[in-house]
């Protein structure tokens, strides 16, 4: 998924800039053979990679250097700047690479060099994790192609695995970009061309048996047997599950109209074809999703109602300040609220609020909410409580059967809370967590899922983005001016930070979780503004490493 090319900026690297002006960490925007390259020092080697992330086409010289890794400002993706390789999604694909060479004082891009490939698995992944195998899984089946399940099976193709690896989706299309089907397709401003994550061939080409159309009936954990509702089976050495969840429907006996739902590419496509025929929705349910369907049935041109039980939209999650900032914006874009109430009736052109209201509607569309999937599991004897338990390394209570995405409870290393989170970044890192350890039979080969939570939303030309996880905080702090869509909200219990939003600030949110990550929180500046790692620079300026925890 990549954005239109952009013009050439910044020096011409090929001709030489100063070698002593790259200091560590510091990104220099320029361009090479016609491309955009960023040019950088990380752990004192000069290196120079692609400009632009190949997720969405995020410009990399707004980003950040951590521990060697460039991290996308947008969308949060990070890659190795030795390799390009890309260490963690969204993105999917690497970085071009080039050469670089001093002389006489200028740092010189002399050409390509070698960089990753989207199909073979990168050395130093295979190297490390065969040192600790004893022994790969006869073969490996992943439920659900989603975010999680989709992203294990390509990481199991570039970890170097060649055992069969079946991908089961019960839904009749290919992997493909879930958030988008609430911001810019639903919008009407991306076509259907970038919703899959892959192209037509992929799968086959990467030796992924794809079973679309297909669900798991019966999981037998024990006997390393998983029967699909055709009646076939499937044997595994490993088994993930990552099915995801499924939307809480609300009940209306003797609806006039249907109501629709949004969490597939179905459901997408239905809601685009119901608003080219309606004027007027309501959005019962003040959520993200709730959010993002409205701004983009408002930019289609329709007439738009939220309804919503809580007296102030978003308030449990991001706070009084934000919630009350996102229902102006809304309001901005001529959205009505009708708060502290609930629909009771939906007619044919109306639905019926608890106080007895009337709005009028030709389209009512639901987000409030999911739960997930566990069924399977459960019948299975998996350990189940509000998700499917899982460890440190995402398995379950079952040797060799993993969990994955917004059905999986973890324990979070950084709240000391076992937690469940329903965000696409999320999911695609368990997903890439669970395969390498159905890889690595011995402990030492096991990597411990810690990453720091981290969603974005979407509302018309104002993206909210969020690192961190906060069921609950003390205090909320506010850097900067919400009004003008340029802040950082911390969330903290005691002196803890627990979370951190920001609008307009994308190189605070990727500090911000960098900061969360290595488990440190420096003071705040002298303008009251979180410093959040020592010495940052505004983009393209110097800045200090961050410490390791």
């Amino acid at each position: 998924m990549t954005s239109q090319p952009a013009p050439l900026e910044g020096p011409d690297l090929t001709r030489g800039v100063s070698a002593a002006e790259i200091t560590e960490g510091r990104l220099l925007l320029g361009h090479a053979d016609g491309e955009p390259v960023v040019l950088t020092r990380a752990r004192g080697a000069l290196v120079a990679v692609g400009a632009r992330c190949p997720h969405y086409g995020g410009p990399l010289h707004e980003g950040l250097v951590v521990d060697g890794t460039l991290r996308c400002p947008w969308h949060h993706a990070a890659f190795d700047l030795q390799t390009g390789a890309v260490v963690r999604p969204p993105a999917l694909d690497g970085l071009s690479c080039w050469r670089v060479e001093e002389h006489d004082g200028l740092a010189v891009v002399v050409g390509r060099r070698p960089g990753p490939s989207s199909a073979d698995p990168a050395a130093a992944a295979v190297a490390r994790l065969r040192a600790h195998r004893r022994s790969e899984p006869e073969s490996i089946v992943i439920l659900g192609g989603g975010a999680a399940g989709s992203h294990a099976a390509i990481t199991l193709r570039r970890e170097g695995y060649t055992g069969p690896v079946t991908l089961v989706e019960a839904g009749p299309d290919a992997p493909y970009d879930r958030p988008n089907l609430s911001k810019d397709y639903l919008a009407g401003s991306a076509p259907e061309e970038w919703i899959p994550l892959r192209p037509e061939g992929f799968w086959a080409e990467q030796g992924i048996e794809l079973l679309l159309g297909r669900r798991a009936t019966e999981l037998d954990g024990y006997g390393r047997r998983v029967t699909l509702d055709d009646g076939t089976t499937r044997t595994f050495g490993a088994l993930l599950i990552a099915t995801g969840a499924e939307p809480i429907r609300l009940d209306f006996p003797g609806a006039g109209q249907p109501v629709h739902y949004l969490r597939t590419l179905a459901d997408s496509r239905a809601l685009v074809a119901a608003a080219a025929r309606a004027r007027r929705a309501v959005v019962l349910g003040a959520s993200f999703i709730g959010f993002e369907v409205a701004a983009a049935l408002r930019a289609r041109g329709l007439e738009v109602a939220v309804v919503a039980p809580e007296g102030r939209p978003m308030e449990r999650i991001l706070g009084p300040a934000v919630g009350d900032f996102v229902r102006a914006l809304h309001e901005e874009h001529g959205v009505r609220f009708h708060l502290g109430r609930v629909a009771a009736t939906i007619e044919h052109d109306a639905v019926t609020l608890s106080d007895g209201t009337g709005v009028a509607a030709d389209l009512v569309v639901a987000g409030v909410g999911v739960y997930p999937a566990t069924e399977l599991a459960e019948a299975a004897g998996l350990a189940v409580a509000r998700g499917i338990l899982v460890d440190e390394y995402l398995e379950t209570s079952t040797l060799g059967i993993y969990a994955a995405g917004d059905l999986a409870r973890w324990p979070d290393p950084h709240t000391g809370e076992r937690v469940r989170v329903e965000h696409w970044v999320v999911a695609q890192r368990q997903g890439q967590t669970a395969a390498r350890n159905m890889l690595a039979t011995s402990s030492a080969g096991r990597e411990r899922f810690d990453a720091i939570p981290f969603f974005w939303s979407q509302h018309y030309d104002v993206t909210i983005s969020y690192a961190g996880h906060a069921s609950a905080w003390d205090s909320v702090q506010l850097a900067g001016d919400l009004a003008a869509r340029d802040c950082v909200v911390t969330y903290r219990s005691g002196h803890r930070v627990l979370a951190v939003a920001t609008i307009g600030r994308d190189r605070a949110s990727l500090a911000a979780e960098a900061a969360l990550e290595h488990g440190h929180w420096p003071p705040l500046a002298a303008d009251g503004a979180p410093d959040l790692v020592p010495g940052l620079a505004p983009a393209g300026g110097a800045e200090a490493a961050l410490p390791h925890a």
